[in-house]
């Protein structure tokens, strides 16, 4: 009987060290969180947020439902246009003052093939939360020259402006929204190990 508990114990601690969690964090430096929406519907307005912050927590290296936490700074909003920055910031849009983050929590993140994630989550803009699908490239995991572990993703998504209280809606003479109510976001990711 002392050696089945003894086999027991055994067998629970290595199930622990199996399958310890590994934190990583972003390397903003080699990161984007960025987004496209069409403007005037014959051409589009790329940007970026340039302030965020992310909690990725994995079993050892597998990335397969990994525990994914993002928080986006609503006012680094960045277009490379002041006047149309300061128009996103306000209420018609984010309304920054009021909503200072956009929030992403990770439901699930699942591997399809090789390469090819999809990546599951309530995303947050202005107290509104509404489940998101996002599609993800891995592109590897490899140590730096300073024995750091790196991993990489690029994903890809679209949302709905509207559901999210975005709701500035002029009108082009023809019909057309001046603002696209489809906004692509479009993230690239570089991990380091912790």
């Amino acid at each position: 009987m002392k050696n089945i508990y003894l086999s027991l114990i055994i067998a629970a601690v290595f199930s622990i060290t199996i399958t310890a969690q590994t934190k990583w964090s972003i390397d903003e430096s080699h990161s984007k969180i960025g987004f496209a929406v069409s403007h005037m519907v014959v051409s589009e307005v790329e940007g970026i947020f340039g302030k965020y912050s992310a909690d990725v927590e994995t079993t050892g290296d597998n990335f397969e439902n990994a525990k994914i936490n993002i928080k986006i700074d609503v006012a680094s909003i960045d277009t490379k246009n002041e006047k149309r920055d300061e128009h996103l910031r306000n209420e018609d849009f984010f309304d920054a003052p009021k909503y200072p983050e956009i929030k992403f929590v990770s439901k699930s993140f699942k591997k399809v093939d090789s390469k090819t994630w999809k990546l599951v989550g309530d995303f947050t803009i202005k107290n509104v939360t509404k489940e998101i699908t996002l599609t993800g490239k891995f592109n590897g995991t490899v140590k730096d020259p300073w024995g750091n572990t790196r991993s990489g993703f690029k994903l890809s998504g679209t949302i709905n402006r509207f559901d999210y209280g975005l709701k500035w809606s002029n009108l082009l003479e023809s019909g057309g929204l001046v603002v696209g109510k489809e906004v692509e976001l479009n993230i690239t990711v570089e991990l380091i190990k912790k």
